[in-house]
């Protein structure tokens, strides 16, 4: 019913053991797929009951997922779940989102409610970006772009509400396959951080790509582009890649889905 993959780069043992022990431990999953992007092989990861393919080299994130997802579509798994290894949940929480899928066809992509370690919530559903969405939020002080961030993140929902979201993070995505089979996988020319932006934009044209609240997991969170050099030019880098394929200024779908997506919360 369920495949699952977990793409790790250079990640402790101990850290990557504790998200497979947890995802074995749900009997809804078939397979759970460690991918390795780690410039050395670890044998140890082998052992722990997944299959593990090791790349030899960083394929980038979403690259290193499709090698799984493309296996899920093969062996006609209904879905596909990609998620972070520094996710933390109960393992019960996947049955209520499997069946919570099975329950509504129309929906092609599934997020719970995300916290950080400390209990506060992860304020991860959001619109589509504008070029000024991200660039302000990055180099402009915080208080001037309160009120812009807070329409982005979509702060007035409460996030306690189901939404239909156009912009669902990475770190858990809860995919329909047969949505996979018909949107495409990642699309590889992302090396990291657009990806999931791409993709639940594409889901969201013909199913409803949705925020789930009823359950939670737990994500340490580092935003390391905000602390490494090296992934800021790749985080830029692949922004400009993704505005360049949807449209910087000029993006009338954007338009669109945003305005509805906000008009869904102002009648809750």
């Amino acid at each position: 019913m369920l495949n699952v993959s977990v793409v790790i780069y250079k990640h402790e043992f101990n850290e990557t053991s504790l998200i497979v022990t947890t995802l074995a431990k749900s009997e809804a999953i078939e397979t759970i797929y460690l991918i390795d992007n780690s410039p050395t092989r670890n044998e140890a990861f082998s052992k722990l009951g997944v299959e593990y393919i090791f790349n030899n080299k960083n394929l980038g994130y979403g690259a290193a997922h499709n090698i799984a997802i493309r296996k899920t579509i093969e062996q006609n798994v209904s879905y596909h779940l990609v998620i972070n290894p520094d996710i933390k949940f109960e393992n019960r929480i996947l049955d209520e989102l499997v069946d919570f899928m099975q329950k509504n066809s129309d929906v092609g992509q599934l997020m719970p409610k995300v916290l950080y370690p400390n209990g506060e919530i992860q304020y991860l559903c959001k619109l589509l970006p504008t070029p000024s969405d991200l660039i302000f939020r990055r180099f402009l002080p915080k208080k001037w772009t309160e009120k812009s961030n807070s329409r982005f993140e979509m702060h007035n929902s409460g996030y306690n509400q189901i939404m239909d979201v156009p912009y669902l993070s990475g770190c858990f995505m809860l995919l329909r396959t047969d949505a996979l089979r018909h949107t495409g996988m990642f699309d590889e020319r992302f090396f990291m951080y657009p990806e999931d932006i791409d993709l639940t934009r594409r889901v969201h044209r013909n199913y409803r790509t949705i925020f789930y609240p009823n359950v939670q997991v737990t994500h340490n969170h580092e935003r390391g582009s905000y602390h490494n050099s090296r992934l800021f030019w790749i985080h830029l880098t692949n922004m400009i890649k993704y505005f360049n394929k949807w449209g910087w200024f000029f993006d009338s779908e954007r338009k669109i889905i945003n305005k509805k997506t906000l008009k869904q919360i102002k009648k809750s």
